[in-house]
């Protein structure tokens, strides 16, 4: 890379463009004043970085600027971006960081807090160390693309955080752009529609098979079939059984609460225990002595893990069925074979029933009815018994 220009030629330069050779030049102004201009290529598009006026950097001054602003872009970092987050521009990951903490009072609990966090740390890794203020379409569209029609619900939830962050980031001043992760009249131009995304429903087993299906469980021998029996009988969902505390079982009154937090509305929630369910904690209490979680894993301090019961399921070849579907299972036998009510069953799976005055007249949570329920259900799953309702 052969220099032209010397100190003396700055000196005397006139209005004009003077190259130094390696995309350095020096432009002279009509009013005479003097600048240092890098020009580069990044991510397919001319840049012109600025490296200061030439009465403060010396030719020997610029041309280590320049070094260094190419050693960057070599390095997969954008130079005048770099320079603006050392400027006091905040990177992505920053900003995404900020927004998390500021939202978590309002997450629902530490699960989502903590898929929030996974999603922006994990997914969206590749904007982290952007400054905030240079994320681009083309940007955002390399961390969705690659998962937005193998991982639909992943991907719609990850652009609408991406969204929020930069929406924050200008609330805050460090960008005035429009956002590049906004879905209508932007990405919904660029990526396929929502619908096509939908994730459907899940794999449910016909509660006929259940009492056979229950012979076969019960001679597994692992926690993890102990657990997937359980959260069958209760008709709860499997974080809420992962993450069950002794404490929040009481044996006399034979009633589960979960708190509010480990709930998906977020609300606490009274599951009355049937007869078998009751024998299945009382089965592990003596087992996991010193340890609060009543399904503890390989440490007893920690639950077993998410997969667990989906894996006992494959390990038993049940492939047209899944975990979170024996909630649909229970609502099937509710609904077809039961005479219990409607409203009955929705409040056995702690779902949110009516509009906001319906709901405040209906306080209490029809626990004794559910009981009744419960126990039917239990009866119905026991292995060669006839169905009750």
């Amino acid at each position: 890379m052969a220099s032209t220009l010397s100190a003396r030629k700055v000196a005397a330069a006139k209005p004009g463009k003077y190259s130094d050779g390696g995309n350095l030049y020096l432009v002279v102004s009509e009013s005479g004043s003097k600048k240092w201009i890098l020009r580069f290529t990044w991510r397919g598009r001319a840049r012109e970085m600025g490296l200061g006026g030439a009465a403060s950097v010396s030719l020997a001054d610029a041309r280590d600027r320049a070094i260094d602003a190419r050693r960057k872009i070599a390095n997969g970092i954008d130079p005048i971006g770099d320079r603006k987050n050392d400027a006091g521009t905040p990177t992505f990951g920053a900003m995404a960081d900020q927004v998390c903490e500021s939202l978590s009072a309002g997450f629902r609990n530490a699960k989502h807090r903590a898929q929030w966090t996974m999603t922006l740390t994990v997914y969206a890794g590749p904007l982290r160390k952007l400054p905030v203020d240079a994320v681009s379409t083309d940007d955002v569209l390399s961390v969705l693309k690659p998962i937005w029609l193998t991982k639909p619900e992943t991907a719609s939830r990850l652009r609408g955080r991406i969204e929020k962050v930069l929406d924050a980031a200008k609330a805050k001043g460090f960008r005035d752009r429009e956002n590049p992760a906004r879905w209508r009249g932007h990405l919904d131009h660029l990526l396929p529609k929502p619908a096509k995304l939908s994730r459907g429903h899940h794999l449910a087993m016909p509660y006929e098979r259940l009492p056979a299906f229950m012979v076969d469980l019960r001679q597994r021998a692992a926690t993890a079939a102990l657990a997937l029996e359980f959260c069958i009988l209760t008709s709860a969902r499997s974080g809420e059984v992962l993450g069950l505390r002794w404490a929040e079982v009481n044996f006399a009154d034979q009633v589960w609460t979960v708190p509010g937090e480990r709930m998906k509305a977020g609300r606490e929630h009274r599951v009355p225990l049937s007869r078998r369910a009751v024998a299945i904690l009382e089965r592990l209490r003596p087992l996991n002595l010193g340890s609060e979680i009543a399904f503890p894993g390989q440490k007893a301090d920690r639950p077993l893990s998410n997969m667990a019961m989906e894996m006992m399921l494959r390990r038993m070849k049940v492939t047209d069925a899944t975990v979170h579907g024996f909630r649909s299972s229970f609502r099937d036998w509710a609904g077809n074979v039961s005479s219990f009510p409607r409203e009955v069953a929705e409040a056995a799976l702690a779902h949110v029933i009516g509009d906001k005055s319906e709901q405040a007249y209906r306080r209490g949570d029809a626990l004794e009815k559910r009981r009744a329920m419960m126990e039917a259900w239990a009866k119905w799953c026991e292995p060669n018994t006839s169905p009750a309702a």
